[in-house]
Order: structure tokens, then sequence, then C-alpha cells
């Protein structure tokens, strides 16, 4: 019973990971106040995730030193902080847009590496895949519903910006509730004694194929939601002439279908094993995103965004557990490595910009079906190891 109340602010610290989807929704905002350029608007994102390459394994040095729960409250007060600097910008300001996503990015590296980890301290390991699906959820929640906080605040309170402050407040109660309620401290053997050798072991992690081959996926899985939370509202406006705020609430079709997605991935998981699953997901994301070339209206385009959103929804979520369950013994280590591999959203993100200059919206559809593509090659090797492995 203590351990499931354990898991209740954990998952809304799941929430507060969602945070960091806020930038697709916001860029057209962002590039109207700021009059950006698309190359120059693809390198804000880069401002996220360029942390997840620099800080992952650092933070999980800090969670084998520290503690997992300690690390996540960390996060939450740099997140806390990020979400109070826009209010502060205008038109001549655009660098404080990229302070503030540079904060996020970091409390955000963190809480995605300590939080599944600390996730592993409540839930047995046969189900952590599942609980981790079911945390994808709620983050995709927070994604879905920021499309909508964004056009209220535009619309009924004049000012978008109001969004940063609310969500600022959600982060400063997440801290609270995890700091009152207890978690069991990981066991010594769990967090490792070694800890002046945690880097190079983490590092060591990626000589063995299946863990390679997930921090792969973590990279294509992450540059493919960077790629539609950009690509949505770009696709509407440029090829479809829709309005710019009535654009910006594309994303929600994608996002509602993660959300349902992973929702649904959290109790399939229970019963069937994410390698089998993993194939038949990609595919059909895979599917989703070649049906955008034949789009001829935006219904049409949003029921294929949601059909890919329905295939990615679980994609990370699998690879994250499916990498922590090849080496439970190495949480702290194995959750870091793959989270470095978020970085890919930082690198996409700025292809997508220089691609979207070129070629437009199709060009963006080219990049995001490579990253399908990976992801299905990917199921097909995680399905055939498990096959051996019966």
């Amino acid at each position: 019973m203590k351990k499931n109340l354990a898991l209740l602010p954990i998952l809304f610290g799941f929430f507060v990971m969602g945070f960091s989807d806020i930038i697709g929704t916001v860029m057209n905002q962002v590039k109207a106040e700021c009059g950006l350029s698309p190359a120059l608007a693809g390198f804000l994102p880069a401002m996220i995730f360029i942390w997840f390459f620099l800080i992952s394994i650092p933070t999980g040095i800090a969670c084998n030193r520290y503690g997992r729960k300690n690390m996540v409250l960390a996060s939450l007060a740099v997140t806390a902080a990020a979400m109070f600097v826009p209010l502060a910008a205008n038109a001549e300001r655009w660098w404080l847009y990229a302070f503030s996503f540079a904060l996020l990015g970091i409390g955000n590296t963190i809480i995605q590496a300590a939080l599944p980890a600390l996730m592993s301290n409540v839930v047995p390991q046969d189900q952590l895949t599942s609980r981790i699906s079911f945390g994808q959820f709620v983050k995709a929640l927070c994604a879905a519903l920021t499309p909508v906080f964004v056009y209220l605040t535009a619309t009924a309170l004049g000012n978008w910006k109001l969004l940063f402050p609310l969500y600022g407040a959600m982060t400063l109660l997440a801290a609270v509730w995890l700091a009152f309620t207890h978690v069991d401290r990981e066991p010594v053997s769990a967090a490792g004694k070694g800890v002046g050798r945690s880097f190079a072991d983490a590092l060591g992690l990626l000589c063995d194929p299946y863990i390679l081959a997930m921090a792969g996926g973590i990279f294509f899985s992450v540059a493919a939601d960077v790629g539609f939370g950009l690509a949505i509202p770009d696709y509407l406006r440029d090829a479809f002439k829709v309005d710019v705020n009535k654009a910006g609430m594309g994303p929600t079709a994608y996002f509602v279908a993660k959300t349902l997605g992973a929702f649904l991935g959290a109790f399939i998981f229970a019963k069937i094993s994410p390698a089998r699953c993993f194939p038949w997901s990609a595919a059909l994301g895979a599917l989703g995103t070649a049906g955008i070339f034949f789009c001829p209206d935006p219904t049409s385009f949003l029921v294929c965004v949601f059909v890919a959103a329905l295939g990615l929804a679980n994609t990370f979520g699998m690879c994250m557990g499916l990498a922590i369950n090849r080496l439970p013994e190495k949480t702290n280590e194995v959750s870091a490595l793959v989270v470095m591999a978020i970085s890919g959203g930082g690198v996409v993100s700025i292809a997508l910009g220089a691609v979207q200059q070129r070629f437009g919206a199709n060009g963006i559809t080219c990049v995001l079906l490579v990253c399908l593509a990976y992801l299905l090659s990917l199921g097909v090797f995680a399905a055939a190891k498990r096959t051996r492995r019966e």
C-alpha cells in the first residue's frame, strides 16, 4: 500500500516531464513575437536537448551518490525556475526564451534520467515497462493539454505566456508532494559502490549491442516526437492555409493519440511482452506517417497524424523498460545512458529547420519516415531477440 502511494507523486513527476514538449507547441508564438527564421527557430529546441547529451551520465553518477529521489527534487527546482523566465521576454529578447529552454532542458534531463530509475524503487521488475508506459501516458496527457492551454491563455487572457507560471506552480506542487512522500532508498547494490567508475561503466554499456540499439531507439523516438510537434502547425499553415492560432492546436491530435496509446500500452504490457508488441507498434507509426503524403485536406492529415501517434506512443517506454530489464543491477547507468540519446530531438529539430526552409512540409515528412524506419527495424530486432531466448 505504501509503495502504491509513493507511486502517485512519481507519476505526477511524469506530468512535469511533459513540459519539455511545450516548445513544439509554442514555437509559432515565439517565431511571430521574435521574427525568427525557420533555421533559427529550429535552433531553439536544441537548447533543451543538448543537455541530454552533456549531463545524462553525470546525473546517473549523482543518483549513485545522492539518491534518485534527491535528484528528482533537484530537477523540479530547476524546471520551476525555467517556467518563470519567459514572462520577462519581449520581441527584442528572444535569447530569454533560449535561456528558459536551456534551464528546462537541464531540469528535464535530470528528471528523465532519475525518475524511471526511482520508479524501479517502488515497482517490481516485471511490471516496470508497464508502469513506465503509464508514466508516458501521464506525460502525453500534459502534452495534449498544452496546446489547449496556449490557445486559452492567448484568447481568453490575452497573453499566451501565462502558461509558463501555471506550469511553474504545478512543478512546485510536484516537488512538495514528492519531498513529503517516503520512498525507500535504493540498496547499495543497486546504487553501486564504484561511483568514480560510473561514467566509464555507463559508456561501456554501449558495447552491448542490445543496449546500443535501445539507445538508438530513444534517439529516434524522441526525434519523431519533436518532429511532429514542430511539423504539424507548419504543415497545416503552409500546406492547407490554416490560421496560425488554429494551426497551433494541431499537435493536440498527435498528443491525444499518444495519450490514448500510452494508456492502452500500460495494460497491454502487463499481459504481453513489450518486445512482441514493438514491431507492430512501429509499423503502425510508419503507416500513419507515410499516409501524410497522400492527404488532400486538414482532416485526413490529422487522421494520419493520429494513427502515427498511436504507433509511436509506447516506443520510448518500451526502449527504456527493455534496456533497464536487460541490466537491472545497473539501473542508474542504463537509465542515464539511454536518456543521453534524447539529444536526438535537438539534432533532428535543427535538421528539420534546414529541411523545411529548403524543401517545405514534405521534406519534414521524409525526415520523420527515417525515424520510423529505424524504430521498425528495432522492433523486429527486439522481437527476434525475445524469440531466441524463448
